[in-house]
């Protein structure tokens, strides 16, 4: 199976994400780890991870806010780690279903996502 992530996006006000590159060739059964490193100015930002798959828009599948906390869905989790920047994807045993491409996201606000 293969993970492919975006490797850098930038907003139009210099705030940035960073991922490692891919893509990311593993057997099913394996752990994962998706590295995601940002740059902004805001103090409380809103991250994000969206999954796409092959001939599919991509859809939102985690989000978080608050310093260190733990978001989970689908088997991945991910912590936002506002002291070194981070909001790592993680899942400990990968799917042949979970092949797709992964985008780390950020933003300053909110938006109203509908509720799972």
């Amino acid at each position: 199976m293969v993970f492919q992530e975006a490797s850098y996006l930038r907003g139009t006000s210099g705030d940035s994400v960073t991922q490692t590159e891919g893509p990311i060739t593993l057997s099913e059964g394996a752990p994962v780890i998706l590295n995601c490193t940002y740059q902004t100015s805001y103090s409380a930002p809103f991250l994000f991870w969206y999954v796409q798959y092959p001939n599919k828009a991509p859809q939102l599948l985690l989000k978080s806010s608050i310093e260190n906390q733990r978001t989970e869905h689908q088997g991945f989790q991910a912590d936002l780690l506002m002291s070194d920047s981070s909001f790592h994807l993680q899942k400990p045993s990968v799917q042949m279903s979970d092949s797709a491409v992964y985008y780390c996201a950020l933003r300053d606000t909110d938006p109203a996502w509908p509720r799972r």
